[in-house]
């Protein structure tokens, strides 16, 4: 007797261990849950992490993340409403902001994402024809001259821009999102290209530019290289111009000098003088062949035959 009821006291045990175990559960940081009953939620959602109590066997627990979760569009090639096609890659954040109405109307992150892809594909669509084209491309802070750029072309006005095109996207999506329990943090567009006809066309207008930019700059050059060989060239002949000058002036001062030397030395002892300048007079004309003919009564005859 004592056997069957010390036996039927440790099942008993085990069975209150089991549903003890079954009747806590754990809801860990960052979490957050929706009991259900037969499938059917019962109250409000948990969202403080901690040791938690629910009916056993009867009621589940399903788990929700609370963190900030990432939605990626497909990347799509969209029509501005000037009629050309733009690159688009879309990302955005969202977050489940009530858990219940979450699972009641989405049940699980796959569906979610689903339902974003088309909530917001057929957002960006609509407000990406609505735009046309600049104002997909440029922010609504777009200036070429703060980036470094000017340029002649005409500068064709950003009224929205970018970035507050994404805003309106976060703005009419997010009135839809909260049916589904889910909270869009934001839109970004992660990148926005021109589709490869487009891309064409904008490259030969930068080429075009480029060389239009670059053949002013080698006219400005050209431009102030004349300037500068055009001062060089003054220059130097103002250098030269003042350096004969002064050369002149020193030669006439030298030529002077040795004028008043000469006449110094004549006026000192002049038959001496008119005798050095004979004999230089000589060495100057007369070479090894040659002959000369002169009369007997020439100056220039007198020295070499001794006579006064």
């Amino acid at each position: 007797m004592n056997k069957i009821v010390r036996g039927f006291l440790l099942v008993a045990a085990v069975v209150a261990v089991i549903v003890l175990m079954n009747a806590f559960y754990v809801l860990p940081e960052g979490k957050q849950a929706v009991i259900t009953q037969f499938g059917r939620p019962v109250g409000r959602p948990i969202t403080e992490a901690g040791l938690k109590l629910k009916t056993p066997f009867i009621q589940e627990v399903t788990y929700f993340d609370k963190k900030i979760l990432i939605w990626d569009g497909d990347p799509n090639q969209i029509p501005t409403n000037d009629k050309t096609f733009v690159y688009l890659d879309v990302t955005a954040r969202w977050r489940i902001s009530d858990a219940l109405v979450f699972l009641q109307a989405v049940n699980n992150e796959a569906r979610a994402q689903s339902i974003l892809d088309d909530i917001l594909d057929g957002t960006v669509r609509d407000l990406v024809n609505k735009n046309d084209l600049v104002e997909i491309i440029r922010s609504s802070d777009w200036n070429t001259e703060a980036m470094g750029q000017k340029s002649n072309l005409p500068e064709e006005q950003v009224r929205l821009g970018r970035d507050k095109i994404s805003r309106l996207i976060h703005e009419a999506a997010s009135k839809v999102t909260p049916q589904y329990g889910i909270e869009l943090v934001d839109v970004m567009f992660k990148r926005v290209n021109y589709i490869e006809s487009v891309q064409r066309r904008v490259y030969d207008r930068m080429i075009s530019e480029r060389k239009r930019i670059a053949a002013e700059k080698r006219s400005t050059g050209e431009g102030l290289k004349a300037e500068i060989i055009g001062k060089l060239q003054r220059e130097l002949k103002e250098i030269s111009s003042a350096a004969s000058r002064e050369a002149q002036e020193i030669k006439g001062k030298a030529d002077a000098e040795a004028a008043r030397i000469y006449a110094d030395a004549y006026n000192q002892d002049p038959e001496f003088y008119a005798f050095s300048r004979t004999l230089e007079t000589y060495r100057d004309t007369l070479g090894g062949n040659t002959r000369l003919v002169l009369s007997s009564d020439s100056a220039f005859y007198r020295y070499l035959t001794g006579l006064k």
